[in-house]
């Protein structure tokens, strides 16, 4: 039985710790851009949005709307600033809207 540390430690530095030690940072990216994508855009663009799906820096958004696509596709940089901006990190690079 592994012996326990008797240090208190905060829920947050825990569970960070857990996540760096298992190598876990990479899905739970995967889930935070869902909910940045969500907060970021709204229930308009979210009841269109069909997948999300964050590859490497790359995130693809399948939409069911051509022309909300279309729109989309115009602001694209500024939307990747903003999901940015509501994950506290540069983890985005390149949107791809299908």
């Amino acid at each position: 039985m592994p012996k326990r540390e008797n240090d208190k430690v905060s829920m947050k530095d825990a569970l960070s710790a857990f996540i760096q030690k298992n190598n876990l940072q990479n899905g739970m990216d995967k889930v935070d851009v869902r909910t940045a994508w969500s907060n970021v855009m709204g229930n308009g663009v979210q009841n269109y949005t069909t997948s999300i799906e964050l590859r490497q820096n790359t995130l693809f958004v399948a939409l069911s709307s051509s022309v909300l696509r279309e729109e989309l596709s115009l602001g694209s940089s500024k939307i990747i600033q903003m999901l940015n901006e509501e994950l506290q990190k540069d983890l985005i690079k390149k949107l791809v809207l299908r």
